[in-house]
């Protein structure tokens, strides 16, 4: 092993080598992780090898991934020790993406696992059960899921541990999160960002991580780039990150114990000075934080060949390592129960086939055990938000339409209130992609800062070394460090501009999937909402053009679990007040609301905004000419700036042809489309057939893309009759008016849609559509010409 150790004016105590006699029960204790994690990849049967082993108890299919699992195994052995030695309050985060066995063998050598499914117990039938379901169907699959105690971090895709890990220890003053990172997943562009976390790491208020990069030197075929350069190129490149390694390097087991025992003794020593000079002392300057590199070989402890190739120390040990069956060759069964007793289980269990006490001793008791601590379920440690009285930042509405306001500028006000409520201790962030000024969330600096840890210059705005806004130009780093959070126990809010939230889709997807298993796990307890707030939306995108253009992730979050998802378009600032009251109140959702920044009109007062977003959808009898009848159209929108054309149609038609019959609908909870039987919020047949008839034309004005109010609507009575439109891929450096002609959602083609489908009106529909046709041609050539809209679509007012 080499080390650099911080310089500290803080005595260390001094490091003694391990004794022979810890030495021996550490070993032994990972002799029996080990022996776990092969038997969950292979046996289904004889778990102690107490008979001869046979085909009988091998799996018919062998799923899994050895390569990584000896070394985790090493690494939780090792943390053990130093929580028990130092009383730590540590989680552990799986990053490989394929680590379960070790994760699963050491919750259940410590007991965590036997408490949590007490069929799983501490015995040989037990471990038959342990083994039998590892991917397994019906039983666990091979990643650290949410089935399994102690992880917030699924790893299922690669990329986001160290994010996490930071984001559980943001406000976390007494959390260590120890964060095992793949050098297949270092790989990643999340992860190569995740590093620059420690410029966000408050030592008085928050946490810390402890990275530990586990160079096996191999992917699933390929070397790793961090395990083949240089060892000096490694050094600088973790060093310019602004850490300190700590090297633990080796295959000999008696010294990488010693090694790794030493290394942990030092790495906590500069964590515990890093934060007692910042605690004690008032000193804050940017500490360079310590992390472990374990270089060990892949599939270490493995079948060192198998079929004359080598295998440990390669990527052939990256999954199953030897196949055993029917068709393989018959030496493999033999090659695998001289692995398996390699580990001499006759040493590690007792004739119950429990792990023998003097090795059960090692672990840590009760909560301080990594399968049981807290922060990894956190629905346990959740308290609810603060949250003031929205009402008191309602936007005085006078008549609809009759001030304009901006939407997250006002919802921007509240935010402010609770962060200031949800200070100390602080419960709450704000995270996103350094947009908060330019969402309009202008306000929320009047209650606190960013927090940054870096170097700050005199024109340097809103930064300070504690803040409850994280920005960093990186949405999975943002996205990442808003889960972490949740995950342990909290509360925030992610605002995106609407077209790069995309970067996050498969971070959603994780997080989702996540959601979703754990309302099958009953020990699992809810957590706070994943609350994200989209604006610069698709619309107002003037100066920026068809790159900034894309409704689409509200598709991709309708494809999840209707049990998790939620997806909310407020038409004003009255109503987004009321849906982020809602959002920020609920659990265990991925709430998606869309909302303009721009001044806009304001439609709704604040009692109306609250008994509308309470029904979700419902009709606007102020804006409607049916009087209580049947209507001859139904004019439906969704969105703030759909929201607005469809009542300026609503004006056209008013004014030039009073005898029609028309009903606005507008839609707040976009899932009220679907069917009830389909989505919790979705609206039953009758009840959908009320609003928008059984026969009907319904012409509908849409913030997405078309083509999902057709998804959402295409088993209702009148979906022949939905005529929908939104955005459709047309956009430029244009006016904001001119982006709704492009896409045909304008006013006047609105109207026209109606002309075109409620056929009785005669020559009095020719005429008007003509002269909506004509508009059309007229707005084009304002535009052009004077480069803004037509005053008469710059200063419309709606009109009793």
């Amino acid at each position: 092993m080499s080390a650099t150790l911080l310089a500290s004016p803080i005595a260390r105590p001094a490091l003694t080598p391990l004794s022979p006699e810890v030495l021996q029960r550490l070993d032994a204790y990972w002799r029996a992780a080990n022996y776990l994690s092969v038997g969950q990849i292979y046996l289904c049967d004889n778990p102690l090898l107490r008979e001869p082993l046979q085909l009988a108890h091998i799996k018919k299919m062998l799923l899994g991934h050895w390569g990584t699992t000896p070394g985790q195994n090493f690494i939780y052995t090792h943390l053990n020790r130093i929580i028990k030695r130092r009383d730590l309050n540590m989680i552990y985060i799986c990053g490989p993406g394929h680590g379960g066995p070790a994760v699963v063998a050491g919750t259940y050598l410590e007991g965590t696992y036997s408490e949590v499914y007490p069929n799983i117990s501490q015995d040989e039938i037990g471990l038959k059960r342990l083994f039998t379901q590892f991917s397994y169907p019906g039983g666990i699959s091979s990643h650290a899921s949410p089935q399994t105690p102690g992880s917030i971090h699924e790893g299922g895709e690669l990329g986001y541990s160290l994010s996490h890990a930071f984001g559980a220890v943001f406000d976390n003053p007494e959390l260590l999160v120890a964060c095992v990172i793949g050098d297949g997943e270092a790989e990643t562009g999340p992860l190569a960002t995740a590093w620059h976390s420690n410029k966000f790491l408050n030592p008085a208020r928050d946490g810390a991580v402890l990275p530990i990069l586990h160079l096996n030197g191999y992917k699933i075929s390929n070397p790793t780039v961090l395990a083949r350069i240089t060892p000096e190129e490694l050094d600088q490149l973790l060093r310019g990150y602004g850490w300190v390694p700590y090297y633990v390097e080796g295959h000999e087991p008696a010294l990488m114990h010693q090694a790794m025992a030493a290394a942990l003794e030092e790495v906590v020593c500069d964590i515990h000075q890093i934060q007692q000079r910042a605690r004690e002392h008032g000193d804050l300057t940017r500490p360079r934080w310590p992390l472990i590199v374990l270089r060990s070989p892949k599939g270490w402890t493995g079948p060192k060949e198998v079929d004359g190739v080598p295998n440990e120390g390669t990527f052939h040990s990256h999954q199953v390592p030897l196949a055993v069956s029917a068709s393989a060759p018959p030496e493999h069964l033999a090659q695998l129960e001289a692995w398996l007793k390699s580990y001499k289980p006759e040493e590690l269990f007792d004739e119950a086939g429990r792990l023998r006490p003097e090795l059960a001793e090692l672990a840590p008791r009760g909560e301080r055990r990594m399968g049981a601590n807290p922060h990894a379920n956190g629905g346990l440690l959740l308290r609810d938000l603060h949250l003031p009285n929205y009402g008191d930042y309602a936007v005085a509405v006078p008549s609809p339409g009759s001030v304009e306001a901006s939407d997250t500028g006002t919802v921007g006000q509240f935010l402010r209130d609770v962060l200031k409520l949800n200070a100390a201790p602080r419960n709450f962030r704000i995270f996103g992609p350094d947009e908060t000024l330019s969402n309009k969330l202008d306000a929320v600096f009047e209650a606190t800062n960013r927090q940054w840890e870096a170097a700050v210059e005199v024109n340097d705005e809103f930064l300070a070394p504690e803040g409850g806004v994280m920005e960093m130009l990186s949405e999975h780093q943002c996205e990442g460090w808003l889960e972490g959070y949740l995950l342990t126990g909290r509360h925030g809010l992610f605002n995106s501009y609407e077209a790069f939230v995309h970067i996050v889709d498969s971070m959603f997807n994780q997080h989702a999937k996540w959601l979703k298993m754990s309302l099958e796990i009953p020990w699992r307890r809810n957590i706070a909402s994943l609350n994200y707030l989209l604006t610069s939306t698709v619309w107002r995108q003037d100066h920026n053009g068809f790159t900034h253009q894309d409704p689409g992730f509200i598709d991709h979050v309708i494809n999840k679990k209707a049990s998790i998802v939620r997806v909310y378009l407020p038409p004003d600032a009255n109503c987004l007040l009321s849906v982020m009251d809602h959002c920020l109140r609920s659990r265990h959702y991925v709430n998606v609301i869309v909302a303009g920044k721009h001044p806009a009109p304001q439609w709704l007062s604040m009692d109306a905004a609250r008994t509308h977003c309470a029904e979700g959808i419902g009709l606007w009898p102020w804006a409607s000419t049916d009087a209580g009848q049947e209507p001859d159209a139904v004019l439906a929108c969704c969105g703030d700036v759909p929201t607005l054309e469809i009542l300026a149609a609503a004006s056209i038609l008013r004014e030039h042809l009073p005898e029609l019959k028309i009903r606005v609908v507008n839609v707040v909870d976009l899932l009220k489309l679907e069917r009830s039987t389909e989505h919790p919020h979705g609206l039953d047949e009758a009840d959908y057939d009320a609003l928008f008839t059984r026969d009907k034309p319904v012409i509908f004005a849409f913030h997405g893309y078309p083509w999902l109010v057709h998804r959402l609507t295409y088993n209702r009575a009148n979906n022949q009759q939905m005529h929908v439109r939104g955005y459709k891929e047309e956009g430029t450096i244009t006016t904001a008016f001119d982006m709704t002609v492009l896409n045909d959602m304008d006013r006047f083609h609105l109207v026209m849609d109606v002309l075109d489908r409620v056929p009785q009106l005669g020559n009095k529909g020719a005429y008007l559509k003509q002269y909506l046709k004509d508009k059309l041609v007229e707005h084009k050539r304002y535009i052009e010409h004077h480069g803004e809209d037509m005053p008469e679509i710059r200063n419309w007012q709606w009109k009793a």
